[in-house]
């Protein structure tokens, strides 16, 4: 709202329509039933936002004052704690232009830089979005807490370990309950201990110093490089030897062995092959694969399913029903040797499928440290 906008004000007595005149006789340009009319006074900005907030709190309103910079919450208590009654006429007049201002305003934007990287999100890289944060320098305006809680928990945990335990106290505190006890129990039973033991010890902590907290918090996952990539390298690389040939995949995987048998483990846990398919896959699961793949990719796959693949084309027999199965073995048997490079691509789609249901979440594979 403009600054030193006038609106009604206090009746001031000898001033206006309606009052004596010199001589003493009543003014005749108006009805003397007709009450008072109000003069205008000067509002200041922050007089008409202490109003607005005001009305809202005394309707029930929701407001997310907690959201605003310090000192701009600061500023409105103490606006507040200045004024005592507005008349009617005044909380009109500022309703009014309020409502008008809202009514007019056809575009708005985050303000703020952390603001307008939140809208950005999904739409630009998150290099760009990191270089941005170092070229600026500014300090985080929001809520640093917001930053921390939805971080993923992969980058909380760093924190928790290297961070005093009265920190960790105070982070676990402000996360909800559910994630703090995952985070909880990704610790050592020691530290976790000292953490929790440290919670009862935060009932007499000061806001400003949560607040400090959740800033150096903030500043740090801040000031964390983007990854160019979302996974692991040995995600990626089990990625591609997934739909590489079998030949291909057994040599990549005996050169890593020879290079750095820690990634090369890692790797081969991330592998899903169709060899994989009896101890990853659920056979529940099975029908919801094979009726979103072709039935000739799929007879092919399980024709060229000899030798020590030929466990896994009974697997999925079997968990189809009765008759399905007994028709895929008649076009099995019709069909005949398959060319080993025509079953690579058959069983590849198989894969493929069953990759896409889990990543769509229809179904969940079977880790490989997970017992039967």
């Amino acid at each position: 709202m403009p600054n030193d906008m006038t609106v009604g004000a206090d009746l001031i007595p000898g001033e206006g329509p309606g009052q004596v005149m010199p001589n003493g006789a009543p003014d005749p340009t108006i009805n003397p039933a007709q009450p008072l009319r109000h003069l205008p006074r000067h509002l200041s900005r922050r007089q008409k936002a202490a109003i607005i907030v005001r009305l809202l709190l005394a309707e029930g309103a929701a407001l997310a004052l907690q959201d605003l910079p310090d000192s701009l919450q600061g500023e409105l208590v103490h606006q507040m704690s200045t004024m005592r009654y507005v008349d009617r006429a005044t909380l009109k007049a500022v309703i009014d232009e309020f409502v008008y201002e809202i009514e007019e305003i056809g575009l708005s934007f985050p303000g703020g830089l952390e603001n307008t990287l939140s809208v950005l999100d999904g739409t630009i890289s998150p290099a760009t979005a990191a270089r941005v944060r170092e070229l600026s320098g500014v300090e985080i305006a929001h809520d640093p807490w917001i930053t921390v809680s939805n971080t993923p928990i992969e980058q909380l945990l760093p924190l928790l370990e290297s961070e005093s335990a009265e920190v960790s106290a105070v982070l676990l505190s402000k996360l909800k309950t559910s994630v703090a006890a995952d985070l909880l129990g990704k610790l050592p039973g020691q530290t976790a201990r000292k953490i929790a033991f440290a919670v009862s010890l935060t009932s007499t902590i000061a806001p400003n110093v949560v607040a400090r907290i959740g800033r150096s918090l903030a500043e740090q996952l801040s000031d964390r490089p983007a990854k160019a990539f979302d996974d692991d390298p040995s995600e990626r690389v089990g990625s591609i030897l997934n739909v590489s040939a079998a030949t291909t995949r057994e040599e990549v995987l005996d050169g890593l062995e020879q290079e750095d048998t820690v990634f090369a483990s890692a790797v081969r846990k991330s592998i899903f092959t169709f060899a994989n398919i009896p101890e990853r896959l659920q056979p529940g699961d099975v029908p919801k694969v094979t009726k979103d793949v072709d039935q000739a990719v799929l007879v092919t796959a399980l024709a060229a399913a000899t030798g020590d693949l030929e466990p896994v084309a009974n697997f999925i027999l079997d968990a189809m029903s009765k008759r399905l199965a007994e028709g895929i073995r008649e076009e099995m048997a019709e069909r005949g040797a398959v060319k080993p490079a025509d079953g690579d691509a058959a069983m590849n789609e198989v894969i493929a499928q069953i990759r896409l249901l889990e990543t769509e979440g229809e179904i969940t594979l079977i880790t490989p440290d997970e017992d039967d």
